[in-house]
């Protein structure tokens, strides 16, 4: 074991700040001589990085624990004081957390410091998801928010999101200015707090009113385009997976008129343990294993949302089989059934906005061309969804109208900034409602685009590779991939490929520049192919892995799928020599 480690997981051990279970948990540690364990602890601190924190529970400095916590809420407070002194603003945050172990707790710890720093503090009573928070803070114009969830991440992670007062996630310079704050914070003992209940009691500290909520239902309905008498018999299976989306998810649906909707049962309470799935991601078919067996003959569709409910994943019923689609199907979907929806009630705007990110399948792009709707394409990451919205708004260019990322994350209109799964679960049981009385399904209306369009098929490819070696062997394979750039992949030439680190768009037969990328940098790289396919690498921001995706174009869905089988070998045999 390193020393320096050592030496740091020892300082904490007998520093009395910290209580009397950390300090012992610690010193078990260091007297079973846990090496690898110490290590992952304490062989660096949990980084505030561009979008908060998320990390493992536990004792140690890159742990989420009541203390990174605290460290990170005091950062921010520093920050949000400058900004407000700057400005002559009443500084003030909005806070929720989700169903995740100690997410209540961690709120609280968190509003506790705020209060002490002079920083009012609107709190969510309950548990609720990120879209309602995102909200809350333009409603309530604070001039930050948090969300204490680490979203789809397995029990043993939670994490402490960042918004400002767009109500949009924290991007430049506000995300570099906070990192700087956090990291000035050497000793514990300086940041400040005070009783909850002190706090609380003297108004520090205020639970946000009901009306909030109520405010946010009707904003969420008012996007409906539906016809409200198709949803009655409509049969849907709805799956919160332990999480936020339960309480919201219901009331909308019913508000829509929805009355065959089953929910699961023995994942409808709240639970950060997620006992019925290895991880509460919708995305994953497994996590949708138990909404399948509750479904009545009956029933045609079923929509799983994650723990903070800003994403959704689904399932149709198609000839009698239950078909998931992934999140660029879902997007597509949505988007093709929602511009059609306005344009047959006379709503399309004059100048309206999609965005996408640079991951996602380009038939969204296509979609939005046919109805006259410029695309606009971003990192990824809603927080620069969110960014573009706020800068179009600004100078009052277009109207937004969806943002979708192929991660199952998607929104409707401007009133959250966020990815919102309360809107996009409405909609997409609207649009199967619909076509449902037309006796289609979603997997037929999807045919039905892809002739018109052309045939896209999507596929994510995750390499995981945890702790300290792993993050070390993503750095290399991206370090190999920039040095030695694709030339051709099963056949097919490469034409030329994006580095959106350098912001350079380069001919890969002669290797000279010929352009630039008009995003933020960032640490991905796509190549473009003859067909028109495109593959993308990116390290994870938030989790231990990288992930390679495969959005690709064809003739026909048949070869399309063999010419997708050939181009995941050939790449998954280029980085396993690496």
């Amino acid at each position: 074991m390193e020393a320096n480690i050592l030496d740091k997981a020892k300082k904490w051990a007998n520093d009395k700040y910290f209580d009397t279970q950390f300090r012992e948990t610690i010193s078990g540690l260091i007297q079973n001589n846990d090496e690898k364990e110490l290590t992952d602890r304490f062989y660096k601190d949990l980084e505030f990085g561009t979008g908060g924190l998320r990390g493992i529970l536990g004792e140690g400095s890159n742990r989420m624990n009541i203390y990174t916590v605290r460290k990170a809420t005091q950062g921010l407070a520093d920050y949000i004081l400058e900004k407000a002194n700057k400005i002559q603003q009443q500084p003030s945050v909005a806070i929720a957390f989700d169903s995740r172990n100690f997410s209540k707790e961690f709120s609280r710890e968190a509003a506790a410091v705020f209060a002490a720093n002079n920083i009012q503090v609107h709190l969510f009573e309950d548990m609720r998801p990120v879209p309602m928070l995102s909200f809350a803070v333009r409603e309530l114009e604070t001039m930050a928010g948090i969300v204490i969830t680490a979203s789809h991440n397995p029990p043993e992670y939670n994490g402490y999101k960042v918004y400002w007062s767009d109500g949009c996630q924290v991007t430049p310079p506000h995300d570099t200015g906070i990192i700087a704050k956090v990291n000035k914070i050497s000793d514990f003992s300086t940041v400040k707090t005070i009783s909850f209940d002190t706090a609380l009691e003297q108004k520090q500290i205020q639970y946000i009113a009901e009306s909030i909520d109520q405010n946010y239902f009707n904003r969420v309905e008012a996007l409906s385009l539906g016809e409200k008498n198709l949803n009655r018999d409509f049969g849907v299976v709805y799956t919160p997976l332990h999480g936020t989306g339960i309480y919201p998810v219901r009331v909308i649906l019913e508000s829509r008129g929805f009355q065959n909707v089953s929910i699961v049962k023995s994942q409808e309470q709240p639970d950060g343990n997620f006992p019925t799935v290895s991880s509460p991601n919708p995305e994953e078919p497994t996590a949708l294993k138990l909404a399948m067996e509750a479904a009545k003959e009956s029933d045609q569709l079923i929509v799983g949302t994650d723990p903070d409910a800003d994403r959704i994943g689904v399932m149709v019923k198609h000839k009698n089989t239950w078909q998931k689609l992934n999140g660029n199907q879902i997007g597509q979907l949505l988007l093709e059934y929602y511009l059609k929806k306005l344009e047959d009630n006379n709503h399309s705007p004059k100048q309206g906005l999609f965005v996408t990110t640079i991951v996602t399948s380009d038939l969204g792009r296509r979609i939005a061309e046919n109805f006259n709707i410029h695309t606009e394409e971003t990192l990824t990451g809603f927080k620069y969804i969110g960014s573009v919205i706020k800068e179009i708004e600004s100078q009052k260019a277009c109207d937004f109208i969806f943002g979708t990322e192929e991660s199952h994350g998607y929104l409707f209109s401007n009133f959250v900034r966020d990815k919102d799964a309360v809107i996009a679960t409405m909609i997409f049981c609207e649009l199967c409602a619909e076509l449902y009385a037309k006796k289609l399904t979603a997997i037929d209306q999807l045919d039905l685009i892809h002739q018109k369009y052309g045939y896209h098929t999507d596929s994510l490819v995750n390499k995981v590779i945890k702790g300290q070696s792993g993050a070390q062997q993503i750095s290399s394979i991206m370090e190999h991939l920039r040095k030695n750039p694709l030339k051709s992949l099963a056949g097919t030439s490469v034409i030329n490929y994006r580095d959106y680190q350098s912001q350079q768009i380069i001919d890969c037969q002669t290797g000279k520049a010929i352009g630039k990328t008009h995003t933020p940098k960032s640490n991905v790289l796509a190549y473009y192919l003859a067909d028109g396919s495109r593959i993308t690498a990116r390290p994870s921001g938030t989790e231990p892995k990288i992930k390679f995706y495969f959005n690709l174009r064809g003739t026909n869905e048949e070869t399309l799928n063999q010419t997708k089988l050939a181009y995941i070998e050939e790449f998954n045999q280029i980085i396993e020599t690496i």
